[in-house]
């Protein structure tokens, strides 16, 4: 078999990155785009987490329905219960038990024996076996724990049920060699593993997640775990894209495939980025800013010749066009349509309408429109659809010398029109200050930035902040040529958010 399985844990692990906490209907979002983008297991959470983090998933398995569901327990039985509750309505439904295995969690976080974990992860993945076929089984920590013990954990669990035995580098600390030498010892010492299909779920502590993960498909790995844009834990998970792109490429020596639709890539990094609030670095690969730039004029006059002296990917192959948009602001309602669903946008006619409105709004300001600027434009009028208030207008006076002023106007969820003014230390703070005399909801604003989403000074401003209320972080974001603007789209946004959450 020459088919790579993408296991894609973005919904789960990658949640796990510090603030990176979605709501329920951004992780149907983001599962939605998954499915489109091709992966074949969606890991959409944790359901021993919450009540609303199991109702997450069971929305998910409900609605999603081509790719496998799967949702992760620890193995104890209340776990595995509110694993198969979240999934068991899944067209293809599957459960992920994981126990550590190694000495050091087992002594000093566990605290348990060799012979009580083995018990438990056969016990487990045998209760989960009885709900359905498909379980996978993690030993975490795989690459610190003994060989012939995990061996021996391996084996039983398979007995017990596993059909998928997934080798964790829970925190980043193999290389590709030491980790291909405990693959093949795996596919040596394990006699029943041709059973099962085994998977690598590698971290990137030591930024080797993708190369640890790649090295081991010629040794028999037919599963990789991975997430958009590499996040999670710590220094997060091995990149999807990088992965997909890889195999692709190098294809001479990389003799697999997978299913990904890789023009969806760059779509579903920026979906991953806008709900998450977490940018993606300039550098990163594949799905980067610059990742298809020539800065230097050996690089731009050898590009100009031929693509391929210094690009080894096109960058169409990814989803990524710089393409003006051919449309201004004299452009209808119908050209608008099409050109979004060339993008890959599908809006209902409520949507569309302010789409279009906002589209028009923008295209009697900036002369030059990008698809970026249409995207981003697009993805920030789809944020506002659950909206508890809604901003009408601000206005900011500002400058050195004077004190920033700021005037906001709002309207309630009776429709109510609400108005007041503030004073700050800078334009945004005095912004914040006034929405926060409208809206009483006690937060504390622990993030904030801004960056371009396209070049020139007409470019559309992106802001991005956090707000922290009772614990729980909330993500907002905003766009529009003016930043004040934008910055004020975003708080309200995350708001928003935190109301919604509410109830």
């Amino acid at each position: 078999m020459d088919k790579v399985v993408i296991f894609d844990t973005t919904l789960r692990d990658g949640e796990q990155a510090a603030g990176a906490s979605l709501t329920p209907d951004e992780k149907m979002e983001i599962a939605t785009q998954l499915d489109k983008l091709g992966v074949d297991i969606i890991e959409a959470g944790f359901p021993l987490n919450s009540r609303e983090e199991l109702e997450a998933i069971r929305q998910i398995a409900n609605e999603v329905r081509r790719p496998t569901i799967c949702a992760l327990a620890h193995a104890r039985p209340e776990a595995v219960d509110a694993a198969w509750e979240a999934v068991r309505n899944a067209q293809h439904p599957r459960i992920h038990v994981f126990l550590s295995s190694s000495e050091v969690h087992i002594l000093h976080q566990l605290k348990k024996s060799r012979d009580e974990i083995l018990q438990a992860s056969r016990d487990m993945v045998a209760r989960a076996k009885g709900y359905l076929d498909d379980v996978e089984f993690s030993p975490m920590d795989a690459t610190r724990t003994e060989p012939d013990y995990l061996y021996q954990i391996l084996e039983a669990v398979i007995d017990a049920g596993a059909t998928t035995v997934n080798i964790p580098d829970t925190v980043g600390y193999t290389i590709p060699q030491e980790f291909c030498n405990l693959i093949d010892g795996i596919f040596k010492k394990v006699p029943n593993i041709d059973r099962a299909v085994v998977s690598v779920h590698c971290h990137n502590d030591l930024g080797l997640a993708v190369a640890n993960s790649l090295a081991t498909l010629d040794h028999g790995v037919r599963q990789i775990e991975c997430t958009v844009n590499g996040i999670g834990e710590r220094a997060g998970n091995a990149s999807l894209e990088e992965i997909v792109m890889a195999i692709k490429t190098r294809n001479d020596l990389l003799k697999y495939t997978t299913d990904i639709d890789a023009p969806q890539i760059s779509k579903t990094s920026r979906l991953v980025s806008d709900l998450t609030g977490m940018f993606v670095q300039p550098n990163k690969a594949i799905v980067g800013a610059n990742a298809f730039r020539h800065e230097s004029g050996i690089h731009q006059d050898g590009v100009l010749k031929e693509r391929t002296t210094y690009e080894i990917m096109d960058p169409e192959s990814v989803g990524l066009s710089e393409t003006a948009f051919p449309l201004g602001k004299l452009s209808g309602r119908h050209a608008f349509r099409k050109r979004l669903e060339e993008l890959g946008y599908d809006l209902e006619d409520a949507e569309l309408h302010r789409a279009f409105a906002a589209f028009k709004d923008l295209a009697a300001k900036k002369r030059n429109l990008t698809d970026r600027d249409i995207e981003a434009l697009v993805a920030e009028e789809l944020r506002t659809v659950s909206e508890t208030y809604h901003l009408e207008h601000v206005q900011v006076f500002c400058g050195d010398p004077g004190m920033p002023t700021a005037t906001v106007r709002m309207t309630d969820p009776e429709g109510q029109i609400l108005s007041d003014a503030a004073q700050g230390t800078g334009p945004v703070d005095a912004v914040y200050k006034a929405i926060n005399r409208l809206i009483d909801v006690p937060n504390e604003l622990i993030e904030f930035s801004v960056k371009s989403v396209t070049e020139g000074i007409d470019a559309i401003g992106e802001v991005t902040i956090r707000i922290e209320s009772e614990g729980r972080r909330y993500a907002g974001r905003g766009a529009h040529t003016d930043v004040i603007v934008a910055s004020a789209r975003a708080y309200m946004n995350a708001l928003n958010r935190l109301l919604s959450s509410k109830g």
